[in-house]
């Protein structure tokens, strides 16, 4: 009746039925040991995924910390001693991505890319957020990639690793940040650049924000070359550059306009305000 439920299909057969056939099953048959090693696998390589899963929280936690430093470099009285840490702090990060790449010797490295690319992206942006302090501009994906070639320290760290398929223990490691990671740590690399060239203006520097312009400006033309043939990802950082950007631009504007009747120690509250009409702007549109 309408008050009734639907019968479920092995209701029709007794319990005592299925307890039969579960105490028939055998289980060293050719079957059986077939799902069983599946099961181990699986079993191995989820396990292996939360490890590298939380290698890459750990990457990112450095990373940010990495680029939290760096942005003391303009207020800092000695900035080398800054870019002296950073290194300490990205060599660190470095140690960890060479237990990612101990953990991937002989797997498919896209199998485990989406547990490692968080990490991957936040390394790159505090790596060329570095570099472009040190040299004013981008670092390429070749020389970053370069810094990721590790070699064994000793010999007892070369036999704790996991063999290749020739029965051999490496004696080297590498990993290879891919394009797509590459472009979405500079995406990334571009807010960073906007923050610092608030702060250099608050510090009374004027040349750095006209850098910043051109150099993002760059940026942004190069990913415009992409447009949306490239990866969902990168199409969607697009517009955060493009803000970006624009708050950059602003903020030359400002300072060519109106730089020599503002006191420079009030020009970072200029753009700070200006900033938020940006963004409350942009949120309305």
């Amino acid at each position: 009746g309408s008050a009734g439920f639907r019968k479920r299909k092995h209701d029709n057969f007794p319990h005592g039925q299925r307890r039969e056939e579960k105490e028939n099953v055998n289980p060293s048959s050719a079957l059986m040991t077939s799902f069983k090693s599946f099961q181990l696998e699986l079993d191995t390589r989820h396990d292996k995924y939360e490890r590298l899963v939380k290698l890459s929280r750990d990457i990112t936690i450095e990373s940010k910390r990495t680029i939290f430093l760096l942005h003391r470099f303009t207020s800092a009285p000695n900035g080398e001693e800054i870019l002296n840490e950073s290194e300490v702090k990205l060599d660190a990060v470095r140690r960890k991505i060479k237990q990612v790449a101990q953990e991937l010797i002989g797997e498919d490295m896209y199998q485990f890319h989406r547990a490692i690319s968080p990490g991957l992206q936040e390394y790159v942006e505090a790596v060329s957020f570095q570099y472009f302090i040190k040299t004013r501009s981008l670092i390429s994906v070749e020389e970053i990639n370069k810094q990721l070639i590790f070699t064994a320290e000793d010999r007892d760290e070369t036999t704790n690793t996991t063999s290749n398929s020739h029965g051999q223990q490496p004696h080297t490691w590498s990993l290879k940040v891919t394009p797509v990671d590459y472009l979405l740590g500079v995406a990334d690399l571009t807010g960073e650049l906007m923050r610092l060239c608030i702060t250099s203006v608050g510090n009374g520097d004027i040349d750095t924000p006209f850098e910043l312009s051109q150099f993002l400006r760059q940026i942004y033309d190069g990913f415009t070359f992409i447009g949306n043939t490239g990866p969902y990802e990168v199409s969607k950082k697009l517009y955060t550059l493009k803000q970006s950007l624009a708050k950059v631009e602003n903020a030359c504007y400002t300072l060519k306009v109106r730089g020599s009747e503002i006191p420079k120690h009030m020009l970072a509250d200029v753009f700070s305000t200006k900033t938020e009409l940006i963004d409350q702007e942009e949120g309305l549109s």
